[in-house]
Formats: structure tokens, C-alpha cells, sequence
């Protein structure tokens, strides 16, 4: 049902509201339905994004593949041993094997997607996620809005659109048997990989939303049992971290399958491409002159939006070195501990697990300096630099977000926050370019230190502001 965009409010907040609950996704805080799916609040409105702004969102698609190539070329060619080192911290020798094997060895993600904040200097690259979640509520909300007579960015079905694109992509034919696998440790996004599958389907692809266990394997191929019979699986979409493989049924017949080349898998077997830490290794002086060879005109676009991010690495630099990059109370240092003494103001600091580790993905294992206790945050820095040698951590400067006015519905009338805004945009690799699919916009109150989804943060898809 299409409703004009100059629709009663209320009647554009019961649409969007009935379309993602319908759906099966999150809820509306106050709505119909309350269990224990997750909920936010609804605008009135897309979140407009300026023409500039939405263009420089288009050519960081091209310069984030164009990086994740580079990172590839130099871990794969071993043209940096440090840089394996890092990169290889905590892995098993089997998954490191199989990240080296030459039948995946130019196959990068099939989905990027950063994590942009929205500063008063501009976008801020925080993160990179290549297995990312909140791209089928993105689909849904932007049905709901198009619905509703909104032109958003990427289209009502960019997201739905651009996803089938990339799994034809990969699967080198039209009509492929999709499996979007699943894991347990992942199961809170089973309802939205679950979406994904039928809208899928509506387009005509065969693909199906399965836990690990569900998958049938043969020496010839991978099956899964579908309501016309057994269908041989064309892509696997693996929907889980590499880190929980021991805890995932059949990981060993899929990873078999997958270096038989009876099933594409994506995103790859390669756990190096799945780290915070990448940022570091962008900002390392070391490999500057590299990346700028390599990665051209998109260097720019990068240097200007990745944050200064560095490995917390706890090995003491010798006496005539420093920490790169990295400044304490203006003085450079050449041990991470000195951080530990410092006022509030000082530690306006974030520690975050790199990957490979339960903790990293979700805002689960974040630490704010300047939001807990002097005792805790030197807790903190000792436990991040206790687990250099299993589960590296990175360390960023804490930035100040802009506070923007966001609209919501809440009590069946319209309100308005001083809210702080990350953008994610989901690109799509199709031929060898970055598409971007779709912008979710994530709106938090201003006292918020993180910003993610939440029963008080409004969540909204994107539009180009009208002149």
C-alpha cells in the first residue's frame, strides 16, 4: 500500500511500525507486540544526508574494497612478516591454512559495511565489518518508508536488491540455491537472515535460512531440504565468526566443501580480513608509502575518514623508539601502561578487542577511559595488554560526535532529540565494484557514550536532503 508522503505522521509511524513487525524483526517500544525481540523508535522521516555527503558515502565503497584488496595482496604475498604476525594472533594453524589456500585467494567480503560517525570534521570510520548484521531491518525499514512515498538512498530494495546481485556474483549464474547459514552464536539475527531468504525468494532466488546443522553433505556437494525436495547449495552466505568454528556443527564438512569448490562460501575463509586492527595497519607509518602505491586515488578518501587507530601491542619499544602516532600528556611513549594514570579528560580513550574473540563484535567488549573509574580503566588497559598474545585489542581517541535534531513518535505525537548519529552503509561487490545498497541511520540521546541500536535510539534509513 503506497501512502503519500504528506500522510498524518501517525499514519506513516503505524506503517513503518506494522511493516518491520510483521516482518518478524524488531519491535516498537510501546507497539503492538512486546517479547523479547529488540526494539527502537520510529521517525516521521528518512534521515536526509547532504548531495556531498551522499557522495562521498559513493566513493568509499570503491576505496574500502580497494583496501580490503591491498590487505589481502600484502598478508597473502607476505610482502610485511610483521604484519602476518599481527594479523595471525590467536588463529589455529588449520583456519590459517585455509586462509592461505590458492582457490580463494583473490575472494575478498561480498558486504562491507563501516561504522561512520558523524562528526563536525566530517566522517569518521570506526569500524569495518565484513559479516555484519542490520542489513535486512535496513531492507525493511526502507520498504516501509517507499511505501510510505519516500525516495531513499539506494532505492526501497537497494539492500534486498544488492544482496541477490552479489550472490549471483559470486555463484557465476543466475538462478543459485543460497543457504545463509546461521550459527547459534549468531541465532539473535536469525529472524532477520530468515526475511532476507523470503525476500530473496520473492525475486525468484532459491534461498533459505539454515542453522549449520541443517546442511547435508555429500562427497559430490552440499544439500539442504527444501519444501520441493533436496537441492544441491550453489553459495553458502556464512553468517557466523570464524572464532566459533569449534562450536559450529559442520564447519569441517563445509570448510571441506568449500576448498573442493563443491560450494562457493562468502565472505572467504579469511579471518585476517575480519579485524579492527586493519585501521591500525592503515595508520602504521611503516606501511604508508605501501598503501599509497597500491591503493592510488582512494588513498586520499581513506586518510581523510579512517580514525587513528593503534594495535595495543605490549611490548615495550626499545629506548631509541616510540609508540607511532600516539601522543600521552604531549610527550611521545614507548609503553602502552603509562596511559593507566591520567585524569578523566586524559583518558578520553576507547579499547576495543580486534576480532577474533566473542567479545568483539556489538559494543560487548568496548571500554570508554573516560566513562568508568581510574581503577577500572587501568583494570582495562592491563586486561587488553595481558591479552595481546591470544586476542589482540586496538586503541582509538574517544570523538565527539555532532548532536543533530532527530524526529521520533512516542505517545502517539511527534518529538525531537539532540541526538548523535552513526551512518552504516552496506556496499555490495558486483564486478568488482563496491554498489551501496542502502544508509541505516542510528540516532542515540546525547548522553549516550555508544552508539547503537536501542529502545531509545531511532533507527531510519537514509534520503538525499531536498534542496
Amino acid at each position: 500500500m503506497m501512502i503519500g508522503r504528506t500522510a498524518n505522521t501517525n499514519i506513516i509511524a503505524d506503517a513503518v511500525a506494522g511493516h518491520i513487525e510483521a516482518a518478524g524483526l524488531w519491535h516498537i517500544p510501546g507497539g503492538r507486540e512486546q517479547d523479547n525481540r529488540r526494539a527502537h523508535l520510529i521517525s516521521p522521516v528518512p534521515f536526509p544526508l547532504t548531495a556531498s555527503q551522499f557522495d562521498e558515502l559513493q566513493r568509499l565503497g570503491d576505496a574500502l574494497l580497494a583496501f580490503y584488496s591491498s590487505l589481502n595482496n600484502i598478508y597473502l604475498q607476505k610482502k610485511t612478516d610483521w604484519v602476518n604476525e599481527y594479523l595471525d594472533i590467536g588463529k589455529g594453524e588449520d583456519l590459517l591454512r585455509h586462509a592461505r589456500m590458492r582457490y580463494q585467494k583473490a575472494a575478498l567480503p561480498g558486504i562491507i559495511r563501516p561504522d561512520v560517525l558523524m562528526t563536525d570534521d566530517g566522517f569518521q570510520i570506526t569500524e569495518l565489518d565484513s559479516v555484519p548484521g542490520g542489513f535486512g531491518h535496513l531492507d525493511c525499514l526502507s520498504a516501509a518508508y517507499a511505501d510510505c512515498g519516500f525516495d531513499l538512498i539506494g532505492t526501497g530494495r537497494g539492500i534486498r536488491d544488492g544482496f541477490a546481485a552479489m550472490l549471483r556474483d559470486v555463484a557465476k549464474q543466475e538462478d543459485p540455491v543460497v543457504a545463509i547459514v546461521v550459527s547459534e552464536e549468531s541465532k539473535d539475527y536469525l529472524p532477520e537472515m530468515t526475511y532476507l531468504a523470503n525476500e530473496l525468494q520473492r525475486l525468484g532466488l532459491r534461498a533459505f535460512a539454515v542453522a549449520p546443522g541443517e546442511l547435508i553433505f555429500t562427497e559430490e556437494c552440499l544439500y539442504i531440504e527444501a519444501d520441493s525436495g533436496r537441492l544441491k547449495i550453489d553459495v553458502v552466505y556464512r553468517f557466523f565468526e570464524l572464532f566459533d568454528a569449534l562450536n559450529i556443527p559442520k564447519f569441517e564438512l563445509v570448510s571441506y566443501a568449500a576448498r573442493k569448490r563443491l560450494v562457493v562460501v562468502t565472505p572467504p575463509y579469511k579471518p585476517f580480513l575480519e579485524e579492527k586492527m586493519l585501521l591500525g595497519l592503515f595508520r602504521n607509518p611503516a606501511l604508508e608509502r605501501y598503501w599509497r602505491d597500491s591503493l592510488g586515488e582512494h588513498y586520499r578518501v581513506l586518510d581523510a575518514t579512517l580514525a587513528d587507530t593503534h594495535i595495543f601491542d605490549n611490548r615495550i619499544v626499545p629506548p631509541n623508539a616510540e609508540i607511532s602516532g600516539f601522543r600521552w600528556k604531549g610527550e611521545p611513549i614507548r609503553d602502552w601502561n603509562v596511559i593507566k594514570e591520567g585524569s578523566q579528560k586524559e583518558r578520553r580513550l576507547v579499547l576495543k578487542p580486534s576480532g577474533f574473540s566473542p567479545i568483539a563484535w556489538g559494543s560487548r567488549g568496548v571500554k570508554i577511559g573516560h566513562d568508568m573509574s581510574g581503577d577500572d580503566w587501568s583494570d582495562a588497559v592491563d586486561n587488553a595488554l595481558g591479552s595481546f598474545d591470544s586476542s589482540p585489542w586496538v586503541l582509538q581517541r574517544f570523538r565527539d560526535t555532532s548532536l543533530i535534531g532527530v524526529k521520533y513518535f512516542s505517545d502517539g505525537e511527534v518529538r525531537e532529540m539532540k541526538a548523535r548519529v552513526r551512518l552504516c552503509p552496506y556496499y555490495f561487490v558486483v564486478n568488482g565494484r563496491a554498489n551501496l545498497g542502502g544508509v541505516l541511520a542510528t540516532a542515540c540521546p546525547k548522553d549516550k557514550k555508544l552508539i547503537h541500536g536501542m529502545t531509545d535510539a531511532v533507527m531510519m534509513p537514509c534520503r538525499i536532503k531536498e534542496d
